[in-house]
C-alpha cells in the first residue's frame, strides 16, 4: 500500500507524504525501557516506523498496544507486526482501549500523530487522553517537523506539553528525516 495514497485520501489524519525515517524512530522511542516489562502505547503508528523501533527496544518483553485510526494502516500493521496488539480506534478513546484489556496506566506513550494538522480542541482532547493513560512516572514522546515548529498549532502543542508534564526536553534536530524533525521527550504528567 502506498503511504502517499493514504495521505491523499485523508491528509489531516495521515499528516505526511512519507513515513518517519529510522533516525527519527530511534529518537522517538528512547523512552521505551530496555529492561523490565513495560506497557507501551503507540498512537498513530501508520505503517510502523516507530512500531519496529519499539519492538526492537522491547525485545519480546512487556506489552505493546498500537492505536491507529486509519483502517488500512491498522490492517497492514497487524499483519506485519503480529506481536503488537493493533487497535483500530481514535486515540481519544485510549482509556477505553486499556480498560477493555484489563490494563491500568501505561509506562510510555509514543506518538506519531500529526499534531500540526489538529485544532487546539483536538490537541487538548488527545493530550488529555495521553495524560489519563500514563502512570505518574510515565513518559510521553512525540515529534514535530522543524519547518512547522513555529506554526500556531505547533506552538499550542508545546505550551500544552509544558503545562501537562513536569519535564519537557526538546531533542536535537533529526536532519536525516524527510522532512527534518525534532522530538519532545515529556516526563511525569502533572
Amino acid at each position: 500500500m502506498s503511504f502517499i495514497l493514504e495521505f491523499v485520501r485523508d491528509p489531516l489524519t495521515v499528516g505526511a507524504i512519507t513515513p518517519s525515517g529510522p533516525a527519527l524512530a530511534r529518537m522517538a522511542t528512547t523512552a521505551v525501557p530496555r529492561t523490565g516489562s513495560p506497557l507501551v502505547v503507540e498512537l498513530g503508528p501508520g505503517t510502523g516506523a516507530f512500531t519496529a523501533a519499539i519492538q526492537r527496544r522491547l525485545a519480546g518483553r512487556g506489552r505493546h498496544i498500537a492505536v491507529e485510526v486509519n483502517a488500512r494502516f491498522a490492517r497492514q500493521l497487524a499483519a506485519t507486526h503480529p506481536a503488537v496488539d493493533v487497535v483500530h480506534a481514535d486515540a481519544t478513546g485510549l482509556a477505553g482501549v486499556l480498560a477493555q484489556r484489563g490494563l491500568g496506566r501505561s509506562d510510555v506513550v509514543v506518538s506519531g500523530l500529526p499534531w500540526a494538522t489538529f485544532t487546539a480542541a483536538r490537541q487538548r482532547d488527545l493530550l488529555s487522553a495521553v495524560v489519563e493513560a500514563l502512570s505518574p512516572q510515565g513518559a510521553f514522546t512525540t515529534f514535530a517537523y522543524v519547518h512547522a515548529r513555529h506554526t500556531r498549532a505547533a506552538r499550542n502543542l508545546l505550551r500544552s506539553l509544558e503545562s501537562l508534564f513536569d519535564e519537557v526536553v526538546t531533542s536535537r534536530t533529526v536532519w536525516t528525516n524527510l522532512p527534518p524533525a525534532l522530538v519532545y521527550h515529556c516526563r511525569r504528567p502533572t
